[in-house]
């Protein structure tokens, strides 16, 4: 069962920008997901089934779609509410001794970076550039800058409910 560490203070900007790109990018990339795995909007929403002539190991949209939809999209949710509840689950506890922060922190990094290389590898293999990709683009990296703030860190940190402070940043007086 997971327990939930509850704080009455304001988070930093850091976090707030933090949940609102992963709840962005969590809503967009599950409906971007759906259609694609599902077809439904048509060839008018759905990218060219060619496109996919030039990528290895796919052959529909169906893999692309799913990694879209439950990576990054149900991944990206279940993150935002994790930097906002704070729940505590046993068989994440390695990951929080592992780093000290709370386990939505690796996660918000991690899907930024995944994020940064889905878009490096739709550039890649793609025939098309389109004004999402420098915008997604964006998104990653900033979730992958944005937990690294010490202000971040500390509301995150894992130990003492967001009071630990990271190395090299003094904790705050309460």
């Amino acid at each position: 069962m997971a327990t939930t560490v509850r704080t009455r203070r304001r988070q930093p900007l850091a976090v707030r920008v933090t949940v609102g790109l992963l709840v962005f990018l969590g809503l967009t990339a599950a409906a971007g997901g759906f259609v694609m795995t599902t077809g439904l909007g048509g060839e008018q929403v759905r990218p060219p089934r060619e496109w996919l002539d030039g990528i290895p190991l796919v052959s529909s949209w169906v893999v692309p779609g799913l990694v879209l939809s439950l990576g990054f999209g149900v991944g990206s949710l279940v993150t935002a509410w994790g930097m906002l509840r704070r729940p505590h689950w046993a068989w994440l506890g390695a990951v929080e001794r592992l780093t000290g922060e709370h386990w939505s922190w690796l996660a918000a990094v991690v899907l930024g970076a995944g994020q940064v290389a889905w878009i490096a590898l739709e550039l890649v293999y793609l025939p098309a550039v389109s004004w999402f990709h420098p915008l997604y683009g964006a998104v990653g990296l900033a979730l992958v800058a944005l937990p690294l703030v010490p202000s971040a860190r500390v509301a995150l940190g894992a130990r003492t409910g967001g009071s630990r402070a990271p190395a090299g940043v003094a904790p705050r007086a309460s």
